[in-house]
């Protein structure tokens, strides 16, 4: 059964986005250095010049079209602290832009931010893209992937974080047609020369270089904003991007049908529990760990695997009910058409394939899957997503308008308009032309993108399926201004039996200002004692501080010899798709 499904793997989603929306116009403060870029995609921009912040409390009366600065204070250095290192002192300064009434649903409505700008300014300005549906304005740490030792804060950048243009992490925004498009991709473009005018007030200059991070949403803000505001920023960086999330979240839901069809009670995880889960991710191994020369307990090729496992053949069918050691014939099929990604009645692809690997055990792959899908998911689609919007309350509860979402009928919402709401889901939440990055190349501007490869909610899948595209879009140069990281055993932006600590911002930069393009970039579990936080999920029988390279896709970390559980001991490599019978450490791992 499994291997028509990895035939499904190497067939390429046609791209179902339309181009429509208003792009913003937006300059810079000051102007930024001349580019020393000598060819389109190649070299790299003048590096940024450090300032120092010269107007704090003063900023409280900054002047800009329909923006109020609410308040403006220093922060002293020590108040704010990053992986245990205290931040330096930094200008707080809190504002909203837009403010107006909702002629549909008559609520106020107003683009909330933060800035921070730090003393000592590295000459950099970086829009902090937050999670979930947004609606809260997180603090404008910089902090974008998960146990980041250093902020962008910390790195001297200053830094603005929004609640895309409403005021509650909820999905009831989605009745306001404007609010659905501050959300998608205008409070970007809104925001973006006000920050610049602003960092030009406190320094006395606009920022030399600008960059765009974050990721989930966020990542999905920063794709779209390196689709449409390419000429207001330099460098992007995008973790776990939901660059197509209103096809994911109906994914989520229509997988929560085919989990109920097998689960023993309303909780949708004994479809699947984490035993049997455990089972697979043990088959898993078995089937691909040796395809990068060592048994490490991570799969590091994903396509390869895609290849090698057959769930089928790998894991033992019941004879009776489930158990164990065990999936049933009905369980298998139900595993295999989840990860083979989600369809209509007609067979038609509706979202990509997932990988399968090994972190699928993680907890946070279990609450995706099994508990958010008819939680999150539902008001999502719902409120934000579809046109005319359906509140899910009014239809029996998110639960329910999961369970009988009915991709046949409902699915075409994602794309439609009318006379209130003249931008689809798919418009306003995607980039227009996710191929087209060509003022971001022409510019020397650069983009990072990393993503976990047991992702539960956005596919790896789908964004490396993106990234073929790309490629293929720029006759195979698409790694001269774009690279793409596939992240082994990651969950969803961090997690898992993964090394999932990594500097993605500060390669980026180095790309950017320095010409020093990402042929790697180092990852380090986050075992006892990480000063950026521990992950429990890291095995006791792996070096606390295990580390391993991140490959530009296709490129796989291959093992060649040395301390196994050191990066330097790994090579990137192209993908041998085979099982080498190479000693190693056994799945556990440990220094040898």
């Amino acid at each position: 059964m499994t291997r028509r499904f990895h035939r499904v793997l190497a067939v390429t989603a046609a791209t179902l986005i339309t181009a429509t929306g208003v792009t913003a116009a937006a300059t810079s403060a000051a102007a930024a250095p001349p580019s020393h870029s000598s060819a389109a995609g190649k070299g790299h921009l003048a590096p940024a010049r450090p300032g120092t912040l010269l107007e704090c409390a003063s900023l409280v009366g900054f002047s800009y079209a329909r923006t109020t600065i609410t308040s403006a204070a220093l922060v002293p250095a020590g108040t704010v602290t990053n992986a245990g290192a205290p931040v330096g002192e930094h200008c707080q300064v809190r504002g909203e832009m837009n403010r107006r009434v909702s002629p549909v649903d008559g609520k106020s409505y107003a683009i909330g931010f933060e800035m921070r700008l730090p003393r000592d300014w590295a000459g950099r300005y970086l829009y902090q893209a937050n999670g979930g549906v947004d609606g809260t304005v997180v603090p404008a740490y910089g902090n974008v992937t998960g146990g980041q030792l250093r902020s962008g804060l910390q790195m001297g950048f200053a830094v603005l974080s929004s609640d895309a243009g409403h005021g509650t992490p909820t999905p009831d925004f989605g009745r306001d047609p404007q609010a659905r498009l501050d959300y998608g991709y205008q409070a970007v473009g809104t925001l973006t020369p006000m920050a610049k005018k602003l960092i030009a007030a406190a320094y006395g200059r606009g920022p030399d270089r600008s960059y765009f991070a974050g990721g989930s949403n966020g990542g999905r803000h920063t794709m779209v904003a390196a689709a449409r505001y390419a000429d207001q920023y330099d460098g992007f960086l995008a973790v776990a991007p939901g660059f197509n999330l209103p096809k994911a979240a109906v994914a989520q839901m229509w997988g929560a049908q085919q989990w109920a069809t097998v689960a023993t009670g309303p909780n949708l995880e004994t479809a699947f529990p984490k035993e049997q889960r455990q089972l697979v991710a043990d088959a898993i191994l078995r089937s691909c760990d040796g395809l990068d020369r060592l048994a490490d307990g991570m799969v590091q090729d994903a396509e390869g695997c895609a290849r090698a496992f057959d769930l089928d053949e790998a894991v033992p069918t019941c004879a009776a009910g489930p158990e164990a050691t065990c999936l049933t014939a009905a369980q298998k099929e139900v595993v295999e058409r989840v990860f083979a990604g989600a369809r209509n009645s007609a067979g038609a692809e509706l979202y990509s394939p997932f990988y399968f690997d090994p972190g699928l055990t993680s907890p946070g792959w279990a609450t995706w899957k099994f508990q958010l899908s008819v939680l999150l998911d539902p008001g999502a689609v719902g409120l934000i997503f579809s046109t005319p919007p359906t509140d899910p309350a009014t239809v029996g509860g998110p639960r329910n308008y999961a369970l009988s979402y009915d991709v046949d009928t409902q699915y075409g919402k994602l794309f439609a308009t009318d006379g209130t709401y003249r931008e689809s889901g798919m418009s306003f939440m995607t980039p227009p032309n996710p191929t087209n990055l060509d003022t971001l190349r022409t510019r020397g501007a650069k983009m990072v993108v990393a993503h976990g490869v047991s992702d539960a909610v956005f596919s790896a899948k789908d964004t490396a399926r993106w990234y073929e595209e790309l490629d293929r879009a720029y006759r195979g140069k698409a790694g001269d201004f774009v690279r793409y990281f596939e992240v082994p055993g990651m969950g969803h932006v961090s997690g898992g039996p993964a090394t999932d600590q990594f500097d993605g911002l500060g390669a980026v930069v180095d790309w950017v200002e320095r010409g020093k393009a990402p042929d790697r970039i180092v990852a380090t579990a986050r075992g006892a004692g990480n000063p950026g936080g521990a992950n429990p999920e890291v095995p006791a029988t792996w070096a606390a501080d295990r580390s391993r390279p991140l490959c530009p896709f296709p490129l796989v970390a291959t093992y060649k010899r040395g301390d196994v559980e050191d990066a330097a001991s790994f090579d990137c490599k192209k993908s041998s798709g085979k099982v080498a019978s190479v000693p190693g450490a056994g799945h556990g791992g440990g220094r040898g």
